[in-house]
């Protein structure tokens, strides 16, 4: 069956199409893939999945499979977003096209 190992970050960028035994896994896919080796990744600080959807060393494979190798998040995603959206709030609107507040109904 056909697979493909991804891997983009720091330490560069790989792609890797190879054939594999039917019943092959992810951890089997990785290592014939030689892409740890190759960019001197540590194994242990990655994550695995397959088509974007996590993964475990043992998850069995289907032909077509791509598995992607993970780098650990650097900033919380929610973090990042504030931290852009306090380095560029937004303008505040002008004191005519302010709402106006609704008296209470009588």
């Amino acid at each position: 069956m056909k697979i493909t190992v991804a891997y983009v970050g720091a330490a560069g960028e790989a792609l890797v199409e190879m054939e594999l035994a039917e019943g092959a896994v992810v951890a089997e896919a990785v290592d014939a893939s030689g892409v740890i080796g190759r960019l001197g990744l540590v194994p242990a600080a990655l994550g695995l999945a397959v088509h974007g959807q996590l993964a475990r060393p043992r998850t069995p494979l289907r032909d077509g499979d791509r598995v992607e190798l993970l780098e650990p998040l650097r900033v919380d995603p929610k973090v990042a977003r504030q931290l852009r959206a306090k380095a560029k709030p937004l303008p505040r609107p002008s004191p005519r096209h302010r709402p106006r507040a609704r008296r209470p109904a009588a």
